[in-house]
């Protein structure tokens, strides 16, 4: 592998360029951003093509409804939160939620986290205003810093460098935890440890109680274990900043084609989803297994541009389109499209993400979300598929490992004035541990049916 050395190639990857880009950062220092990227295309891949391409069929199986992507971490990461104990309680949750799926489902999970990489978030205004002073928006820690301040505000192209160093520590820690024993599925009991004390985790150790007796069930008649040492576990995020995607995109001499190496699984947002626009055009151009957020505005003729544009060949887990419709409108857009991308014969993975439809501002004035909305939308998702014949294939959400408190209601009965207990998000709302587990417990019994 290499960074990209074929001029036709190249070309191509660079012709994002020349179109409209949205929801990008305004560099105050051209020849600072051009030394940061030059050093980037140089540095070592975060993610190897071999495995993006694994990630690609299993991605397959999940379109046909032989396994289900779980899909979830951070709404946008912080450089501040990036140390073990965060990074294990997110990988803890994502592989709880997979043992209640699979347990509960008997369905192959495949395993993702929005990690390493999701530091960049998308804005509704490219501005702030605060006591009348108006400042740039915060972008995420890969851009500028939350602060409000003049100087925390200014895009920093160092920012990009920062980014990359923390997301390879973070893939390392990653790593550690699921190839190490952490994942270990002889560990179930250990998952929990210290969260007993509500009905989600009661709920997960009855689950956990059953897996166990299998488990030593299936020892005594002399089983071999070895693939419960480690499980395969994937990296993703918003290929947002495109300076940063292009930087990290590297010349796969295996199969001479390009492939963004700052994560497995890149996605595009509904808010750069634009068919002629550069976020379609650059990730049309590399080989990873790619995914488009799909607002309640997609229409069917959109959604077949889309996969016609970006999987062309029609392979099998390329496109993942990842619905974000909101609870009161699943119901009513999403068969249109399930329709007529499966009359086109299209292949798609479809999964559903219920957080961002379902963005609320409450009394107290707290970006939030109510978990009772989420819990809907996913099952107006099944729902749908249920009646069309097609295949759920994933969910997506924001969460934490931690007990924040920031999406109302669930078993704690988190309420308005209980969000400021813990409210810790820089940008969106997020899942706290048990709500997770409690989502993870629903979804179960939908794939189940």
């Amino acid at each position: 592998m290499s960074t990209v050395a074929d001029d036709a190639l190249a070309a191509g990857l660079d012709h994002f360029r020349t179109l409209e880009a949205r929801q990008q950062p305004v560099w105050p220092d051209p020849e600072a951003l051009a030394a940061v990227t030059t050093r980037l295309e140089h540095a070592a891949p975060l993610a190897a093509p071999g495995d993006a391409d694994t990630l690609r069929e299993r991605l397959a199986a999940a379109g046909r409804g032989e396994a289900f992507l779980l899909q979830g971490g951070d709404c946008a990461e912080s450089f501040a939160d990036a140390h073990a104990d965060r990074i294990r309680n997110k990988v803890r949750t994502i592989l709880q939620m997979a043992v209640i799926l699979t347990h509960s489902a008997s369905t192959p999970v495949v395993k993702m986290g929005r990690m390493a990489g999701q530091y960049a978030k998308p804005r509704s205004s490219d501005e702030e205003t605060r006591d009348g002073i108006t400042l740039p928006a915060y972008r995420g820690d890969m851009v500028n810093g939350h602060a409000f301040t003049k100087e925390s505000r200014v895009p920093d192209p160092e920012r990009l460098e920062q980014a990359y160093r923390i997301s390879s520590a973070t893939a390392n820690v990653v790593r550690a935890f699921t190839t190490g024993g952490f994942a270990d599925l002889r560990q179930v009991h250990e998952w929990n440890r210290g969260f007993m004390s509500n009905p989600a985790y009661a709920r997960y150790e009855r689950t956990a109680d059953e897996i166990d007796r299998a488990i030593r069930f299936m020892d005594a008649c002399g089983a071999d274990f070895d693939a419960l040492r480690s499980v395969e576990f994937f990296l993703s995020h918003e290929a947002l900043v495109l300076d940063y995607e292009r930087a990290l995109t590297r010349h796969d001499q295996r199969t001479g084609r390009a492939y963004d190496t700052s994560a497995h699984f890149l996605w595009i947002g509904e808010r750069t989803r634009q068919l002629h626009g550069a976020h379609v055009d650059f990730l049309s151009r590399v080989a990873n297994p790619i995914g488009v957020k799909l607002g309640p505005t997609t229409t069917p003729k959109d959604a077949l541009a889309l996969a016609e544009r970006l999987n062309p060949d029609d392979e099998p887990g390329r496109l993942t389109f990842i619905t974000r419709m909101g609870a009161a409108r699943i119901r009513d857009v999403l068969p249109a499209l399930v329709e007529a991308v499966t009359w086109a014969g299209v292949k798609v993975t479809w999964v559903t993400d219920p957080m961002h439809g379902n963005t609320i501002t409450s009394d107290s004035g707290y970006k939030t979300r109510r978990l009772s909305d989420v819990l809907d939308e996913v099952a107006g998702f099944f729902e749908v598929h249920q009646a069309l014949g097609t295949v759920p294939g994933g969910l997506h959400v924001e969460l934490t490992g931690d007990d924040v408190t920031e999406v109302l209601g669930g078993a704690e009965k988190i309420s308005d004035a209980g969000l400021a207990l813990r409210y810790e998000t820089l940008v969106d709302p997020r899942l706290n541990h048990q709500q997770s587990l409690e989502l993870a417990f629903q979804v179960a019994e939908m794939i189940r049916q």
